[in-house]
């Protein structure tokens, strides 16, 4: 799908790895090992997504360094593009759903690479102790995951009374809504 969206295949799996981890560094000869890409091509596609402001660089010990540019005008869409397209939680949100009816879920903290109280708020009739179960088989490479379950009326409530954390989670621009059948209700 990205691939589709983005012409060079060598500029996919750059964009992958550096939005995918937003904090490294990583220089040419690494990337050309990492990504199994010709030098010349990675470099190309380096230098353009340097001269677009997304990546900058450093010189450390007589390497060029690229590290991402967070403070890049579309960082957290691009973000946002590339973590539901790595499908690396579409089977948690999918075992969530078979649960019972959920309105909204959204991902957040752990999934989305930042220090948070809750990683996931899950607005629905679910039971606890089977949405427990799901996150432990499911979610072994992150590690404990926080969250909250709300009934859709005191989602709606807290919405109404501007409830920070309410409103926090979904004015986040890192946040990524999974699930949202409540779009009349978040205006």
């Amino acid at each position: 799908m990205l691939k589709a969206l983005f012409s060079s295949n060598t500029r996919v799996k750059l964009l992958t790895t550096f939005l995918m981890n937003p904090d490294e560094e990583y220089f040419i000869r690494e990337l050309t090992r990492k990504l199994d890409e010709q030098i010349n091509s990675i470099r190309r596609e380096l230098d353009n997504l340097k001269k677009i402001g997304l990546l900058r660089s450093k010189m450390k010990n007589r390497k060029k360094f690229y590290h991402l540019n967070q403070d890049f005008p579309i960082y957290h869409e691009l973000r946002g593009i590339f973590m539901k397209a790595s499908n690396t939680d579409d089977e948690l949100v999918q075992k969530i759903l078979e649960l019972g009816p959920v309105e909204l879920l959204v991902l957040h903290g752990a999934f989305i690479g930042k220090e948070s109280a809750v990683d996931l708020l899950v607005v629905g009739d679910i039971d606890k102790a089977a949405f427990q179960k799901v996150l432990s088989s499911t979610t072994k490479p992150k590690p404990d995951i926080h969250f909250a379950i709300l009934p859709k009326k005191e989602f709606l409530y807290r919405l109404e009374c501007k409830d920070k954390f309410v409103h926090s989670l979904l004015n986040d621009k890192a946040s990524i809504i999974a699930v949202n059948k409540m779009k009349k209700d978040l205006r």
